[in-house]
């Protein structure tokens, strides 16, 4: 029986049940592991929300798919033409990320 991919942990998912999984064995010693754990991947959370970084990884994936975007619909567009729409969504990147 498979386990549905919904199922996995990710990488800090993982460290903290690991943690978790020492506590319920060992006591205490694991006790203060799982804290120190939880209280990294906490404020990890609260920076990423807080410095904007997720928008900005939103605006990166923006820009990099109208670009991708505007290279399948214009297979033979020049160098030139290619060059100077990769420049513009860079600057509507970087004026998206100064309005932040």
């Amino acid at each position: 029986m498979e386990l549905p991919s919904s199922f996995r942990l990710d990488n800090g998912d993982l460290v903290q049940q690991i943690g978790l999984l020492a506590w319920l064995h060992k006591g205490e010693d694991a006790k203060s592991l799982y804290k120190i754990i939880t209280g990294i991947r906490v404020g990890h959370e609260l920076w990423h929300r807080l410095s904007g970084q997720d928008e900005i990884e939103a605006y990166r994936a923006e820009t990099i798919g109208a670009i991708v975007d505007y290279t399948k619909k214009n297979p033979k567009a020049s160098k030139e033409d290619l060059a100077k729409m990769v420049v513009i969504q860079l600057q509507l990147f970087a004026s998206k990320v100064d309005a932040m």
